[in-house]
């Protein structure tokens, strides 16, 4: 199916609503339509709000950064981006497991490790977090991940290997924005042949992103955690954040 062919299938059913995107049918049965939206939440949904912009930043950012990581042979369930806010991606089914990687210590890793804020890791650590919004995506072990089924041994496997990956182009990538990539939420699904892809969004909604210019604690944040810590001026942060992204990624230098 051509690109063009792609960019003409239209708006069906919808299969699903979540905090951020609301899922649509196309015409093709393995291909979906995304429409990312401005409402933002934080702590497991008991903050709710908006912030005026986001749904297009995020689908930019996503959809940039989904195309300078297929470069770097990194399989993802992007195809297009038809609007503003609307991005054609592969049907996958999607693993409920949400796996998370840091650099740096910051939010969950400071409460429950007590390190201090901004503490450099001395190697990326990878994490896995149910994904269930009813249990509060609660952080798993591996033999919880196991008795769960919530992924094979070797899916996991190859789950913290690829995150480690794709760790290390996102922290390539972002320095050339002069930003600090801090940590970071994957989301992965099995196409209809079984291949692992990389799915949802990276985005300042999914990762943690600070101002490698700034030195103010605050000031330098540059993602979701303004809205959550109300440290105001968030649309310019994720405007800037957009601006910057696409800066590299139309360069050339990505």
């Amino acid at each position: 199916m051509t690109a063009a062919r792609l960019s003409q299938l239209h708006m069906m059913t919808q299969l699903y609503e979540g905090k951020a995107k609301i899922l649509y049918q196309t015409e093709a049965p393995d291909v979906l339509r995304t429409v990312f939206k401005d409402d933002a939440t934080a702590f497991n949904a008991q903050k709710r709000g908006q912030i005026i912009g986001k749904g297009e930043v995020n689908c930019t950012v996503s959809a940039a950064i989904f195309r300078w990581l297929a470069t770097r042979g990194i399989a993802t369930h992007f195809l297009e981006q038809t609007a503003p806010t609307e991005m054609l991606v592969r049907a996958v089914k999607i693993l409920p497991l949400e796996v998370v990687a840091r650099n740096i210590a910051a939010g969950s890793l400071c409460k429950q490790t007590g390190l201090p804020l901004g503490q450099v890791l001395p190697e990326p650590l990878v994490e896995f977090y149910y994904k269930n919004d009813a249990l509060g995506d609660p952080l798993l072990t591996r033999d919880r991940l196991l008795l769960l089924e919530l992924a094979t041994p070797e899916q996991l496997e190859q789950l913290r290997n690829l995150t480690l990956v794709i760790n290390r182009h996102l922290r390539e990538f972002f320095e050339q924005c002069e930003i600090t990539l801090v940590d970071f939420k994957l989301e992965f699904g099995l196409d209809s042949d079984a291949q692992l892809l990389l799915a949802d969004e990276i985005s300042p909604d999914t990762c943690r992103l600070w101002d490698r210019a700034e030195t103010d604690p605050q000031r330098r944040v540059l993602d979701k955690d303004r809205f959550r810590h109300d440290l105001g001026h968030v649309e310019a942060a994720y405007q800037q954040i957009r601006e910057r992204v696409l800066a590299v990624a139309q360069s050339g230098d990505g």
